[in-house]
């Protein structure tokens, strides 16, 4: 994680926000035991039910409840929500289900990055992450690792 400190703080300094559902707070915590994440971490926010996602993010509600909040779209929303909510230029969030959802045969997560490009441009992408045979703990850490590992990644393309 100290590489994702050195990419964030490198001129011009980037800051963070994160947005969880199905990480519950793994993000945040992984993020704030870096040493100076003060610098470039500006807060986040467990928003678990589709209500607190439409408020709190700006999530819109028909797409929340026609998937209950788990897609691609919805996570790339709330990121997005994340960066406007805090005022950072970058977002990191995740929804999915950490136990077998009706349907599917195991957990499963998507996890979304958003970029404040500047003049109201953002830059968005989104991952899905399965999680065959994981128990909900598992399950919610490998998410958590998927979204910070593509972060690091990103900021990576962007900070060559």
């Amino acid at each position: 994680m100290l590489a994702l400190k050195d990419l964030l703080l490198r001129e011009p300094a980037l800051t963070l926000a994160t947005a969880e559902s199905m990480t519950c707070g793994r993000i945040q915590a992984r993020i704030g035991a870096i040493s100076g994440a003060s610098k470039f971490f500006l807060g986040g926010i467990t928003a678990y039910t589709i209500d607190q996602k439409v408020h709190h993010l700006g999530v819109d509600r028909a797409l929340a409840e026609s998937c209950n909040a788990v897609s691609s779209e919805i996570a790339e929303q709330m990121a997005i929500g994340a960066c406007q909510l805090f005022g950072a230029s970058l977002g990191v969030a995740t929804t999915g289900y950490a136990e077998n959802p009706v349907g599917r045969t195991h957990p499963f997560a998507w996890w979304a990055l958003a970029h404040y490009l500047g003049d109201g441009r953002m830059a968005v992408q989104s991952g899905l992450i399965e999680c065959p045979g994981a128990s909900r703990t598992v399950a919610q850490d490998a998410a958590a690792s998927a979204a910070l590992g593509a972060l690091v990644r990103y900021v990576h393309s962007v900070r060559p």
